[in-house]
């Protein structure tokens, strides 16, 4: 029990600590994470066993929520056309990701997984940059949005 309070303490400080790139990385690690532990209800044949739906549902659910975060956090005004790109994009996971909460398909979030994945290397590439600064207050007051698997 106190191991739990001391990992979620640490986890606080280091998203309240974080400069709004490592925010960014720290969000697509967590649906990278997410999207493994869906994959990881469905069989070969793409079935879920029924005592797992819940917590494969809720999987995705919470990557579609950290993508929605994604979605918000873009300056629209500022980001130019990599703004719009990624807003594409992220409304294509969401997308696809509501069909797969109907026909499990282990094959789109593969798919998904896999642009994550490229998209947190660049992210993280780009978070190690020194001229990263402090996230805004803004960002760090998401307290709603829980990352964690």
């Amino acid at each position: 029990m106190a191991f739990n309070q001391a990992y979620a303490a640490y986890q606080k400080t280091n998203v309240t600590t974080a400069s709004q790139g490592r925010l960014v990385v720290l969000l697509y690690e967590a649906a990278v994470k997410n999207l493994n532990a869906a994959l990881g209800f469905l069989d070969a044949e793409d079935n879920i066993k029924p005592g797992d739906i819940e917590n494969f549902t809720k999987m995705i659910q919470k990557t579609q929520a950290i993508i929605s975060e994604l979605e918000v956090s873009l300056d629209m005004q500022q980001g130019g056309d990599i703004a719009k790109n990624l807003m594409s994009l992220y409304l294509y996971f969401n997308s696809e990701l509501t069909s797969v909460s109907f026909n499990h398909s282990s094959e789109k979030i593969r798919f998904i997984k896999n642009m994550m994945t490229e998209l947190l290397g660049a992210w993280r590439t780009a978070s190690e940059s020194t001229s990263n600064a402090p996230a805004s207050t803004s960002m760090q007051n998401h307290s709603a949005l829980n990352i964690e698997g």
